[in-house]
């Protein structure tokens, strides 16, 4: 048996385990940020109050190049009125429609921040991009922690499992708590789809098979998402769906889609779309962890923009 089988069992056994013992389900709270479209999530366990946030959103105003907080802040108020601790600060992968607010968050509230192992390839890629020079570490060390695909983690007495999910971005991975799957930017609600694949690193084969294995996990499974953008004709954002939903009713990949007409459908219609809207500010800076670059001799940091390079 493969290592990548051994970690989808041991995913499926705890979910199980989950679903049969409430005592082993998180609590979680989804916080929407209609800027980016993002869904933050704070996932905690309600017997020691031990928490996890997962995907926060710093607020940026592209003309002015501006920062704040307001996104980041409220999930520091729900925390202090819950009486959290923070113990992780998790990235599903290096976000490209949003900067990361992890780095606020971890002075405010402390908690190790992680990402998956792949994220040094992503740095590789980015950082030839942005000709960041050799002051810029490729090796993930802006990070407190590499999560390996299946390795264990707990946020207080709730078992957590990390699976490596490629496809949207060579580092992108998914984080399974008691009975919930935080799958990052792999799929959608059912009624829109799933993510593109032609950011650099990015392949839709890897990513089919990705949502394939994601779908192995039991149908009970509840599914987080990272973004929702409300498909034509529904006039809610929604962000909580199942593995099952996900098999019988995904627009592009539900079963009976097969690898080839997805890889098809994926290639034609990531053709089509523009750029994020923030590529360029949030690569930059998620691939530092969250941190702006190194300020300039005036003070100032500055976002580089490579013009025709991509």
């Amino acid at each position: 048996m493969s290592d990548a089988q051994k970690a989808l069992d041991a995913a499926r056994q705890q979910i199980e385990h989950a679903i049969a013992d409430q005592s082993k389900r998180p609590s979680i709270a989804g916080f929407f940020d209609e800027a980016t479209n993002t869904i933050s999530y704070v996932v905690h366990d309600p017997a020691t109050k031990e928490a996890a946030i997962i995907d926060s959103v710093l607020d940026y105003e592209a003309a002015s190049g501006r920062t704040s907080n307001g996104s980041a802040d409220l999930i520091v108020e729900y925390v202090r009125e819950n009486d959290l601790t923070v113990t992780w600060l998790i990235e599903t992968h290096a976000h490209a429609d949003h900067i990361s607010a992890a780095p606020y968050l971890q002075e405010k509230l402390g908690g190790k921040l992680a990402i998956g192992r792949d994220i040094i390839k992503v740095q590789n890629v980015f950082g030839k991009l942005f000709n960041a020079g050799t002051e810029f570490q490729r090796d993930g060390s802006q990070f407190d922690h590499l999560f390996d695909d299946g390795e264990t983690f707990r946020i207080g007495a709730l078992e957590g499992i990390a699976l490596h999910v490629p496809g949207h971005t060579p580092a992108d991975m998914a984080f399974i708590v008691g009975d919930a799957a935080f799958v990052g930017d792999t799929m959608f609600m059912p009624d829109f789809g799933t993510a593109r694949a032609d950011f650099p690193g990015g392949d839709a084969r890897e990513l089919y098979r990705s949502i394939r294995r994601l779908l192995e996990l039991p149908e009970e499974t509840r599914l987080f998402l990272c973004h929702d953008y409300k498909a034509p004709g529904r006039d809610e954002y929604a962000w909580e769906t199942t593995v099952g939903q996900q098999r019988a009713g995904n627009v592009h990949v539900r079963d009976g889609v097969t690898e080839d007409e997805f890889v098809e459908m994926r290639t034609k219609r990531d053709e089509t779309l523009a750029m994020p809207q923030l590529i360029m500010p949030s690569v930059q800076v998620n691939i530092r962890g969250g941190r702006l670059p190194q300020p300039e001799d005036n003070g100032v940091s500055y976002i580089k923009i490579p013009v025709n390079a991509v």
